[in-house]
């Protein structure tokens, strides 16, 4: 029984002159086109099959109606990959060169995969592969994203669009609650976290509204105006940042008392209202990327506990010295296009703020964006956040920021600098 190499089924007659191009090829590249092809449907990602079929079409291997034939099928990805092989081993073995070529230019972990005798690296490589990597430099500017790196992705289904115009109606909210009613509560440190932000979500490309020593009153109404600003409708994305004390799904108004009366509505803004507010139509199907930096709190209503040797310590300014003070909070959110970056990743561990030098999320934050955000898109981002504070250790202090319940849908990259590019959209 023979079975058809472009549907996997019997082979049936009007199959029969495909089947027989394919099988008569009696070239090596076909041949090991040919070799591969399971392996090549079964584990080629949707954004590798995209990337490949621009180059083959640019190599003029396919022609634009065959591209564009498998694009608009109705299929899947593996069922594109398929077509696409064979449509290639079809043109004989110059043409599945180019795309073997392609295929390790594009992908080496899938080359390596298909081919692995032809990825071999000499015992030299090898070991240079197998040595510790140098430490990470972080950049102190954001490094630009490149004009090509943008319009790769602007032609990838799994990326969020970002267009030129679209970029240019970003919007931020940034929130920063330093001095509180109650002095023992004062932030120290969160100016130069608010100052680093402002500075950050502004060469992101963002229009930062900033608000400075807010009650939990004035952080919901802030919310609610941002979700009613012009610029909305046409933006790719917004980001909140919100820097406090705070409790379980709370963050703590300047005006919380510890001695407040039984009666008196407690200074606490519930953090499930930011997405109660950005859920919006304006904001449908664009990602809405949050920051939380806040103290942590028990759940049960108790105030966050400062350790008083920390706040009056004489010890110099180092972060391997225990000058840190504490900030963590944990919700959970279920909305769409929603990603959160939280300090901590249970709601009894602490994250740290140092007195001069800042948090150490937004420390990290700033490194991290700085240094990546024009290559990786937002997951990679938090990600590495989290990856930075594996070297962290004060003391017995450890920390371990987190992403929360991510629901974004598709990947976002911020393209910073592309504003900037000699070329328009």
């Amino acid at each position: 029984m023979v079975y058809c190499s472009w549907c996997d089924t019997v082979i049936s007659p009007q199959c029969v002159q495909n089947e027989n191009i394919f099988t008569e090829s009696q070239g090596t590249p076909a041949k090991e086109l040919f070799r591969v092809r399971l392996e090549f449907v079964d584990k080629v990602r949707s954004t590798g099959l995209n990337q490949l079929l621009d180059h083959v079409l640019s190599d003029e291997i396919l022609n634009d109606q065959e591209k564009n034939s498998i694009h608009e099928l109705n299929i899947s990805t593996a069922d594109k990959a398929r077509i696409l092989i064979d449509t290639v081993r079809s043109k004989g073995d110059p043409a599945s060169q180019k795309m073997i070529d392609h295929i390790k230019s594009l992908d080496k972990n899938l080359y390596k995969q298909l081919f692995p005798q032809d990825a071999q690296e000499p015992p030299s490589a090898q070991a240079a592969e197998a040595a510790p990597a140098p430490p990470v430099k972080f950049s102190d500017k954001l490094i630009p994203t490149t004009e090509t790196f943008w319009r790769k992705q602007q032609l990838d289904d799994d990326v969020y669009p970002a267009f030129k115009n679209a970029i240019r109606k970003r919007v931020a909210l940034l929130i920063t609650n330093i001095e509180f009613r109650d002095k023992r509560f004062n932030r120290r440190g969160a100016d130069k976290d608010h100052k680093d932000m402002d500075k950050l979500l502004s060469a992101l490309g963002y229009e930062v509204e900033k608000y400075i020593n807010l009650t939990a009153q004035e952080i919901d109404e802030a919310l609610i105006n941002f979700s009613k600003h012009p610029k909305l409708r046409d933006t790719d994305s917004v980001i909140v940042v919100i820097m406090s004390h705070g409790k379980l799904r709370l963050v703590l108004g300047v005006n919380y008392r510890e001695d407040a009366c039984a009666d008196e509505k407690p200074d606490e803004f519930p953090i499930d209202n930011i997405s109660k507010h950005l859920t919006c139509s304006d904001l449908e199907d664009k990602p809405k990327i949050v920051i939380i930096q806040a103290c942590r709190g028990d759940g049960n209503g108790s105030l966050p506990v400062w350790n008083d040797e920390i706040l009056h310590s004489d010890s110099p300014v180092s972060a391997a010295e225990e000058d840190f003070e504490d900030d963590s909070l944990r919700f959970v959110n279920r909305e769409k296009d929603f990603i959160f970056l939280l300090s901590t990743t249970r709601t009894d561990m602490k994250s740290y703020r140092h007195p001069v030098h800042g948090s150490l999320l937004i420390q990290y934050v700033v490194e991290v964006f700085n240094t990546s955000a024009h290559e990786d898109h937002i997951e990679d981002l938090f990600r590495k956040v989290s990856r930075r504070f594996e070297d962290f250790q004060s003391g017995d202090k450890k920390q371990m920021a987190s992403r929360d319940q991510c629901s974004t849908t598709r990947r976002f990259y911020f393209f910073p600098g592309i504003l900037d590019s000699s070329h328009s959209c």
